[in-house]
This record gives C-alpha cells, sequence and structure tokens, in this order.
C-alpha cells in the first residue's frame, strides 16, 4: 500500500470512525482501524462488534494495500501533524505503516487486515431515505431517554416503526418516555428476497449508542440519508455520503408505550421552556445533595395576577433555593416533584417557545410536550416528597 492524502481529511476521517472502536475489547484487534484502499480512495474502518463506522476519504492512490494498527496511536499521531499532505505507505514483511508528513515520520507496527472481523454487509431487507436534518433531531429528542445500564437490554435501545413515509422512535428507562414522530423522504418498501410484510410496517430496536453516533456523524450531512433494515439478520445500515454505519438491532420485545401516556389530566400549566430550563438548572445546583429532587408548585391565575410556577430545590445542612415563573394555568393548583436531570434533559432539547406540562396528582407520571407541535411527548415519573 502507497498513497497520499491531506491531514485535514485524514484527521476528520480518523474522529468519524473512532468513536466505534473498541475500547475494552475481548478481540484486542477491535483497538485497531482498518486502512485500506478502495478505488482510488482511502477506507477507513472501525468496529466494536455491535456498530461499525466506515468512511472513505481523497487520496492519491500509487498501490493498493491494506492494514489495521491502533487506532488511538495512529488518531494522536495524525492529529499533531502540521496540515499539509501525508504519505503513507506500508511494509508487507514487517507489518508497519509509514507515515510521513513535512519534516515528520512515524512507524506503526500494525496486523494483517485479513483477521479484521469482517464487516456485515446489509444489502437486504427494508428500505427508506430520511433527511439527515430531521434523523438528527429525531435522535436528540430521544436517545438521552434511553437505559443505560443492561438489566433489561431492550430498553438500552431506542424502538423504530416505519409505516409508509412515517418513522416514530420511542425511548424509555423506566423512569421517562420520549416518543418522536417524523416523516420520511422515501417512503419505506422492501427489496427483492426480504420477507413481505402485508401491514407496510417495520419494528426494530436499534442500541442507543449507535444513534448517538449516528447524530454526531449527521451535523455536517445535506444529502439524506439511506436506511437499511434487515430484521431477519438483525442489522440496520444507514448510509451517509461518505461514511456508512452498520449496527446489531437488539432483539426482544419493547414495551407498549402507548399504554404509560397518560390521556387525561387535572392541571396543564404553559411556561417559556428556556425559563423554566433556566430554574431547573438552578435548582438542581441544591438538589444534587438532596437526591437530585425539584419541586414545582403550581398556582392558578386569579383576574388581577396571573398564574405562577414556583421551582425549587432543598438539601439539609447544605441549603435551598426557590425560583418563580409566569405560567397560564389550566385547572387546579399542583404540586408534583421530578429528578431534575430528568427535567433538565428534556428541556435542553426543545428550543425556544413554551412548553406544557401535564399533571394528575403528586403521585402521577407528568407529560411534557411543546406548544403547536404535535410531533413530541415526554412522559416523567414523579418523585415521592415531605410537602
Amino acid at each position: 500500500m502507497k498513497l497520499s492524502c491531506l491531514q485535514e481529511n485524514l484527521s476528520k476521517g480518523l474522529s468519524i470512525v473512532g468513536r466505534a472502536v473498541a475500547t475494552r475489547a475481548t478481540l484486542p484487534i477491535t483497538q485497531n482501524v482498518l486502512l485500506a484502499t478502495d478505488q482510488s480512495q482511502l477506507k477507513l474502518v472501525a468496529t466494536n462488534l455491535e456498530i461499525a463506522t466506515t468512511c472513505w476519504i481523497g487520496a492519491k492512490v500509487e498501490e493498493e494495500g491494506a492494514i489495521t494498527v491502533p487506532a488511538r496511536l495512529l488518531t494522536e499521531f495524525v492529529n499533531s501533524l502540521p496540515s499539509e499532505r501525508v504519505d503513507l505507505s506500508l511494509t508487507p514483511k514487517t507489518r508497519s505503516l509509514s507515515v510521513r508528513c513535512a519534516r515528520f515520520e512515524g512507524h506503526i507496527s500494525g496486523q494483517d487486515a485479513g483477521d479484521f472481523p469482517p464487516i456485515p454487509e446489509v444489502t437486504e431487507g427494508v428500505e427508506a431515505a430520511i433527511d439527515a436534518e430531521a434523523l438528527h433531531e429525531a435522535i436528540t429528542h430521544v436517545v438521552f431517554a434511553a437505559a443505560t445500564e443492561d438489566t433489561r437490554p431492550v430498553l438500552t435501545g431506542v424502538y423504530a416503526e416505519f409505516k409508509g413515509k412515517a418513522l416514530t422512535l420511542a425511548a424509555a428507562d423506566g423512569f421517562r418516555l420520549a416518543v418522536y414522530k417524523t416523516s420520511l423522504s422515501k417512503k419505506v418498501a422492501e427489496k427483492p428476497q426480504a420477507v413481505v410484510s402485508a401491514q407496510d410496517r417495520y419494528e426494530a430496536i436499534i442500541p442507543a449508542r449507535a444513534l448517538h453516533e449516528l447524530s454526531r456523524l449527521l451535523t455536517e450531512q445535506e444529502e439524506p440519508i439511506g436506511i437499511t433494515l434487515n430484521p431477519t439478520k438483525g442489522q440496520v445500515l444507514f448510509k451517509l455520503k461518505n461514511a456508512e454505519l452498520v449496527s446489531q438491532l437488539i432483539q426482544g420485545t419493547f414495551p407498549n408505550y402507548a399504554q404509560l401516556i397518560p390521556q387525561s389530566y387535572v392541571t396543564r400549566t404553559l411556561v417559556d421552556t428556556a425559563e423554566f430550563l433556566r430554574a431547573t438548572r438552578m435548582a438542581s445546583i441544591f438538589a444534587r445533595d438532596g437526591s437530585g429532587i425539584v419541586r414545582l408548585q403550581i398556582t392558578p391565575g386569579g383576574e388581577a395576577a396571573p398564574g405562577k410556577m414556583v421551582v425549587s430545590a432543598r438539601a439539609e445542612e447544605i441549603g435551598d433555593n426557590v425560583g418563580e415563573l409566569d405560567a397560564i394555568v389550566e385547572g387546579e393548583a399542583a404540586k408534583i416533584a421530578f429528578n431534575g436531570k430528568y427535567l433538565a434533559d428534556v428541556l435542553g432539547v426543545l428550543h425556544g417557545g413554551q412548553i406544557a406540562l401535564e399533571t394528575t396528582s403528586p403521585s402521577s407520571p407528568g407529560v411534557i410536550k411543546p406548544v403547536g407541535r404535535e410531533d413530541y411527548v415526554h412522559v416523567v415519573m414523579p418523585m415521592f416528597v415531605q410537602w
């Protein structure tokens, strides 16, 4: 292998695939990145056996070849090089990769490309396409609500339902639920040889980590994202302009989340999203030493005074704080307490405008919806406190 490329492009490519590199590896080679020539381009591949990311960058290829080298070492060395042309050359006998740039040179010992785990090719199944920005918004609205512990594996993933031109994503961790609906740019359809569905509806549970990595890659994408879902093999492929991400699907049955969304309320409170987020973050400073509890007291307005929401927190031996917000309150006065982090998480993804908080009782879930939008609903379990 012998080729040259720009330091800037190589550095960017390594950052794209780098997050898929295994950190604690039962298979040591998964801590490497695969470099291979591919039709006058340099292909970079990394995998942790759950997700695999592939990226192509422009290169001037003189000799074909492939090698795997330690990802962290190569990335740190390339990032420290000047922004000039980088020459890569492989000595097959010693499996040593030479990296030259300006007046700097490094030699990195590698392993045979043939020992690298094969990356699944998802060529059959269900196909769809979606606008990059729309997918990014959908992922950021739900992925934080997925569980991080493996006690219930299905909850560490995000449920995805493809139906016609609609995509619904849902995530839950037992304490909160986020559901977001968006539109596909191309109607979901099956490729030949796929299992035929009479319902025009397809489901999958995608690991939250895979979607988190995908979201990071979407910020610079302008073209629609191609999606190929193969439930039979348990794989999904996201095809970007110069990159691909393949992920294993999580097997199991996702909870019937529709049953968890309250259909009625006693009190509906409208508040400014940014003000509510500010008050929640202030209260969370004190709530850190008080089990993370943030209390909300909601009072309807009278003829002369507007309604209000009081956001407070207190911790024994530390102190307390109180913040007051103007609110439009429909229904009765209410008291409810939530985990401050859960509140801040959902308010942080709702940009501007107002939110509606629907509550029934101090022991019933609260429902948060952006005002004027029907595409998102968030359910949070309350915390039990002494008032």
